[in-house]
């Protein structure tokens, strides 16, 4: 799998916590969805550095490090 494909499935299912966040049970597990939203988005800033290091030159990927890693702890409780 390729960073296309694999940024179109982080997408998909994105789509799919959005349609779900919909349901009056969507509360059931909640901590556990903070939970895993937090490492997928340390994740996504781990791919973004990735990126960012094999950039000729350096971009706006480093303050979207920071956000993405902010909101993380913030969802973790850290």
């Amino acid at each position: 799998m390729n960073e296309l494909e694999a940024s179109l499935i982080v997408r998909a299912g994105a789509e799919l916590l959005n349609a779900a966040s919909s349901d009056p049970r969507s509360d059931e597990g909640y901590q556990i969805v903070r939970a895993n939203l937090s490492a997928a988005l340390d994740s996504m800033a781990d791919a973004l550095q990735n990126f960012e290091g094999t950039a000729p030159a350096p971009n706006r990927s480093g303050g979207w490090l920071e956000d993405l890693r902010r909101v993380a702890d913030d969802l973790a409780g850290r």
